[in-house]
């Protein structure tokens, strides 16, 4: 029986083991490449019509109208070592501010792949996914590691 629960206690500890590399594997860096350019077009149209009238057009935000700067340093230390989940959770959970939600997913991923690329965040090969998985897989870090 003694020989049994070590069995069972190694195996779940290498079961554990496995399953944290695998996570580890799979979380991936914006700085990746996540996003497409075709995609960042598409954002940079969508946020032309939802996001521009509040945060500008330089994506700058207005301090006195307490609308947050979605560029460089403030936007990459409010977000950094969270996921672009967190990210398009929040957007779509509060914005646009007349109408928060009222885009469609594609929309927000869209925008979100805009935010990265005037953020100086490279392109890549594939879009940023409509899956709730695959978007919390991804980190927004401050600085390529």
């Amino acid at each position: 029986m003694r020989s049994f629960r070590r069995a069972l206690t190694l195996g779940v500890v290498a079961f554990g083991i496995v399953a944290a590399a695998q996570e580890q594997q799979a979380r991936r860096s914006v700085w990746d490449g996540v996003y497409t350019d075709d995609q960042a077009r598409r954002g940079e149209s969508q946020y032309s019509r939802n996001c521009e009238a509040c945060h500008g057009a330089d994506l700058s935000g207005d301090v006195v109208k307490e609308v947050p700067s979605l560029v460089f340093d403030a936007f990459l230390t409010q977000w950094s070592d969270r996921t672009i989940k967190d990210l398009f959770d929040s957007v779509k959970r509060s914005m646009p501010r007349d109408n928060p939600g009222g885009l469609n997913a594609r929309a927000y991923v869209d925008v979100i792949a805009f935010i990265l690329q005037t953020n100086k965040i490279p392109s890549g090969m594939r879009e940023l996914s409509l899956s709730p998985d695959a978007l919390g897989q991804i980190v927004i870090e401050k600085s390529k590691k």
